[in-house]
């Protein structure tokens, strides 16, 4: 199938305004890749070291034998129900290293937080920023520069990001990332919601929302529902960086313990002179946007409208959001599943999963089939699904859509474009996620309520203020301000609102994940009010339009009025409730350093 001309013409843009940053890459990539050996080029008394506890014999595998060392990189821990089953991975995968002639090792630990755990609370202010501590770890473990491969086994909404911005700065290295699967389906998104907003509005207690959560969150494995964490999983896929269909497979498999053997065997062979493919040469400007379609296709979360600028960055790849927008116009929605739709990521799976969406975008020629990736098929191997064939890892085509109310072929999508939408206007930049509004909600014109913080407007909730049509801006929630949290708790009662018939908005510099769900959310807005932004501008009771099917965010001021109008300082009292306990002292350079949103929010700079 010929490449969709807008795809092509995103791809030319990227390639082009990138080419001296990836031309520069690239040497560093080849440079480092042309080395001996580390076993070979460190000291005698740094192999020592590296190795010393090793076995004698595996030790003698390395030095001796030459054989070939991975480095594992873990997310490990049993606060994450995603990253639980990790604890029995590296002695599995040390297991088939042997049995394939080579070692490997733990290269060390990064850290990995839950949101669930930390939403609305003050450690949520370091959930951004755990991303590039994350990529630094990752850093750190690989720096020990004895590896000649590695696995990365991570899955939740930074660590992933977090693990490839620190792997594509050891490009050099032939890397495949590992996942753990989710959790099996329990109480259904949809009943969950509607336990929150009846708890929202008071009308059950404590006991009941727990009971409700408790059901929807019940062991291990990734959460079920369509967020940054699954969304990670679907771009593994679409880059080619998993082996083929690992995403969501159930834990406690036999199946899974087959996929993670093979994601050893694969990352072995790329590593072999015959196939040499570092991670650094596979994630192209094609594998990029390879991704950013299968978002936009499967209404991921909005997340990665600024992690993957940050990826790209760490492939020498520049990226903006009209490349996003451009991409959503065209590439069609083919999936339906929460907070997009009532079906959870099992549902997904069962109806065809990533090889139904990658064979449906392919063959509409919506993402680059020419690409590399850590399985000798290329990318099309992707469009099956791993089975367990008699004790024997296999694949079968994915066939069609198990269900066509959760996936839907590329010639009749649940939606012609992806349900993203870029808006521009005095207000900044901002992205708004419309594929589950109804469409009578996408242009959206009131008087603004301004908040400082989210629970400045669940307050004006609870008291009953809030009864009128109003965009509700939340300002100084910027990387810059306190890290950028996820502003998941004003779900609830927007959502009681507009069920009580009132038009309403959210607008914030803050994150929001997707997860707005049926609310339309101008969200990630840039430059955010803590850098001058033109929310700083703003004030209560004027009239701001936020139009999704024209692409505006506007406040109606009159234009010398807004132009002579003061700049607020973000409050003493807000910042200092952004900046101390909790951590967040040790984050104060972060916040001090962070990019824009729509430059990745990074607190790295150089020629990174």
């Amino acid at each position: 199938m010929k490449l969709h001309p807008t795809v092509a013409a995103v791809t030319r843009r990227i390639r082009d305004r990138s080419a001296a940053s990836r031309a520069a890459y690239l040497e560093l990539v080849r440079s480092m890749a042309a080395r001996d050996r580390g076993a070979d080029r460190l000291g005698c008394a740094n192999v020592a070291h590296a190795f010393a506890a090793l076995p004698g014999d595996q030790r003698l595998r390395i030095v001796a034998d030459r054989a070939p060392n991975i480095g594992i990189v873990s997310a490990y821990n049993d606060m994450l129900s995603a990253h639980a089953p990790y604890a029995g991975y590296p002695a599995l995968i040390k297991d088939e290293a042997l049995r394939q002639g080579a070692t490997a090792q733990v290269a060390g630990g990064v850290p990995a937080m839950c949101d669930g755990v930390t939403q609305g609370t003050p450690a949520m202010e370091l959930s951004l920023f755990s991303r590039d501590t994350i990529a630094m770890a990752t850093a750190v473990s690989l720096s020990h520069d004895v590896f000649d491969a590695a696995l990365l086994l991570g899955i939740c909404d930074k660590i992933v990001p977090g693990l490839l911005i620190g792997a594509l700065h050891f490009g050099h290295l032939p890397v495949v990332f590992v996942p753990g699967g989710p959790m099996s389906s329990g109480l259904s998104n949809t009943e969950k919601s509607k336990v929150r907003e009846r708890a929202a509005l008071g009308q059950v207690g404590r006991a009941e929302l727990l009971t409700a959560e408790q059901a929807a969150y019940h062991g291990q494995g990734t959460c079920t529902f369509y967020g940054t964490a699954n969304s990670n999983q679907m771009l593994m896929e679409a880059m080619g960086l998993h082996v083929p269909g690992a995403a969501f497979i159930h834990p406690a498999t036999g199946l899974r313990e087959q996929l993670t053997r093979e994601a050893v065997r694969e990352v072995l062979a790329i590593g072999a002179r015959g196939r040499f493919t570092p991670i650094g040469e596979l994630v192209d400007e094609r594998a990029i946007v390879n991704a950013m379609a299968a978002l936009l296709a499967t209404g991921g979360s909005t997340n990665h409208l600024i992690h993957w600028v940050a990826v790209a960055r760490s492939a020498g790849l520049v990226i903006d959001w009209d490349d996003f927008a451009q991409l959503s116009a065209v590439v069609p929605l083919l999936a339906r599943v929460y907070p997009n739709g009532s079906a959870d990521v099992n549902e997904f799976q069962a109806a065809g999963g990533p090889g139904y969406v990658i064979r449906e975008l392919l063959d509409a020629g919506l993402m680059h089939e020419d690409v590399r990736t850590v399985h000798e098929g290329g990318l099309r191997a992707y469009t099956r699904v791993p089975i367990d064939e008699a004790g024997r890892l296999a694949w079968r085509d994915t066939g069609a859509s198990g269900d066509e109310a959760v996936l839907r072929p590329a010639q009749s999508p649940f939606s012609a474009t992806g349900g993203l939408k870029l808006l521009q206007g005095n207000l900044g930049r901002a992205v708004i996620k419309v594929s589950s509004v109804p469409e009578d909600r996408h242009v959206i014109e009131a008087p603004a309520r301004i908040f400082d913080s989210q629970e400045d407007l669940q307050r004006a909730f609870a008291a009953g203020e809030m009864d009128s049509d109003m965009v509700c801006v939340v300002r100084w929630q910027g990387p810059k301000a306190n890290g950028m949290p996820e502003l998941h708790k004003l779900t609830p009662p927007l959502a009681v609102l507009q069920g009580r018939g009132l038009r309403v908005a959210l607008v914030t510099d803050g994150r929001m994940s997707g997860a707005s769900g049926k609310v339309p959310a101008a969200i990630h807005v840039t430059p955010e009010a803590a850098a001058g932004g033109p929310l700083a501008r703003l004030r209560d009771g004027d009239l701001v339009r936020v139009d999704a099917d024209a692409g505006r965010l506007e406040a109606l001021v009159p234009e010398a009025e807004w132009a002579a109008r003061e700049v607020l300082p973000m409050p003493d009292a807000v910042r200092l409730a952004s900046s101390r306990g909790m951590g967040r002292e040790l984050f104060a350079n972060f916040r001090r350093n962070a990019g824009s949103a729509e430059e990745g929010a990074c607190t790295w700079g150089g020629e990174g």
